[in-house]
């Protein structure tokens, strides 16, 4: 779609792009979102993708995924470690409604800050008990739990000017052991539900993330494996204004799915450690 609101478009940012925000700017990234619906606030946009940030590092403390990273590159990404939850990064990005070709524009940064309830990435990064590093307008940083960056449907914390720069996942989290349930309507729709739970290696806790239902991700943790009752109390006291509701799906429909699915997910997973 043509933005015919914008009148600039900047190439080469500075490094700490928020310098130059001032208003109706939009950052650009992949776009794949951005140029597909009228934006008629919009009147600058400012390239991030030619800072040349780091799509995947790993380092001892686990992975750090720039926000540039495309979801080709995610998708691509064959670490040589012991993480047991690797193929969950595979399975988030086939959980998006695109094509694989979208898969070379879109961002991993993009879908997150994006915050639609179906977001992948934000099923995946809060799975993972991830971190965000955002970048104020003023120069300063701050460090925000994935769990708490999504506030509603299409809503976060971000404030103007502000821009998420990098996603780091701890290496604790990638060694646990997971399980995952996602329905949808056709093969290749968007998300009704996404449930992933994990659980230690060696240890009988559980933590489950319940997402695409809700209209924020919901992060249920367990110090011990709870039983089908327990578990199924914690889903019926999600307020009722959470359950999202939209074509895919209402919000009974999204509730009685959770619960179904969670309870899968805890079999699983309380069946022990496997090879």
């Amino acid at each position: 779609m043509d933005l015919n609101s914008i009148t600039e478009v900047v190439r080469r940012p500075f490094d700490r792009p928020g310098s130059q925000w001032r208003g109706g700017d939009t950052w650009l990234a992949g776009g794949t979102w951005l140029f597909s619906v009228p934006q008629p606030d919009c009147r600058r946009l400012v390239d991030l993708t030619t800072l040349g940030w780091d799509a995947l590092t790993i380092t001892d403390a686990g992975l750090e995924i720039g926000a540039t990273c495309t979801i080709r590159e995610l998708y691509a990404f064959a670490p040589q470690c012991d993480w047991p939850t690797a193929p969950l990064l595979a399975t988030s990005c086939e959980a998006f409604l695109s094509s694989f070709k979208v898969w070379n524009a879109a961002t991993v940064g993009g879908n997150i800050c994006l915050s639609l309830p179906a977001g992948p990435m934000i099923t995946l990064t809060v799975a993972l008990e991830a971190t965000y590093t955002l970048w104020a307008a003023d120069g300063t940083e701050r460090t925000v739990d994935a769990a708490d960056f999504v506030t509603g449907d299409h809503r976060n914390v971000l404030e103007p000017g502000e821009i998420l720069r990098r996603i780091d996942i701890p290496a604790a989290t990638l060694r646990t052991r997971h399980a995952h349930r996602r329905f949808t309507l056709t093969r290749l729709g968007r998300s009704t539900v996404f449930l992933v739970g994990t659980r230690a290696t060696g240890a009988d806790d559980l933590r489950l993330t319940v997402t695409a239902g809700t209209t924020r991700p919901l992060r249920l943790a367990f110090e011990a494996m709870p039983d089908a009752a327990e578990l199924r109390r914690r889903i019926d006291a999600v307020p009722d204004d959470v359950w999202f509701d939209d074509p895919n799906g209402s919000p009974d429909h999204r509730h009685h799915l959770t619960t179904h699915f969670a309870e899968q997910i805890r079999v699983e997973l309380a069946a022990g450690d496997r090879p």
